[in-house]
């Protein structure tokens, strides 16, 4: 018989952390430029959607990640292992993101698209959003990456 171990359930809240604050990230590609082209009234909607997730539910779950692998690995004394250090520096990154730039961006946006749609103004902000989501898109995937394939151990 197997044993849910405390351990095991931390990584299991952990995944869904990042399941949770992640997921939907990777769909804003695709619902934005729909958006855009057959609900035009609804974009400052979409962009002020994006602000609400990333208040409610990207922010806290990507905290409770950081929470829940900083108690991994502090149990299984892993912080020298190079596949705990690049996903935990890609998380904080992410974390400043969230703040610094997608939260201020995402309200910009929803202005703009309210007072100056498709104003080369807006497309500016709509683009930086757009290639800074790319980007944090694929280091949500490298950290992926480095807990499952664990480079560099074992």
């Amino acid at each position: 018989m197997l044993a849910v171990t405390f351990y095991s359930s931390v990584v299991a809240l952990h995944v869904m952390s990042i399941v949770l604050a992640f997921g939907v990230t990777f769909a804003y590609p695709i619902m934005g430029p729909y958006v855009g082209k057959n609900m035009p009234q609804a974009v400052a909607g979409f962009h002020r959607m994006q602000h609400r997730i990333g208040q409610v539910l990207i922010t806290p779950f990507a905290a409770l990640a950081l929470v829940t692998g900083i108690y991994l690995a502090a149990d299984q004394d892993l912080f020298d292992q190079i596949w705990v250090q690049i996903p935990f520096a890609i998380l904080l990154i992410l974390l400043g993101l969230g703040g610094a730039f997608f939260a201020p961006q995402e309200k910009k946006a929803a202005e703009l698209a309210e007072t100056s749609p498709g104003s080369p103004e807006y497309m500016a902000v709509v683009g930086r959003v757009a290639k800074v989501g790319a980007l944090s898109s694929l280091l949500v995937l490298v950290a992926i990456f480095c807990m499952v394939a664990k480079p560099g151990c074992c």
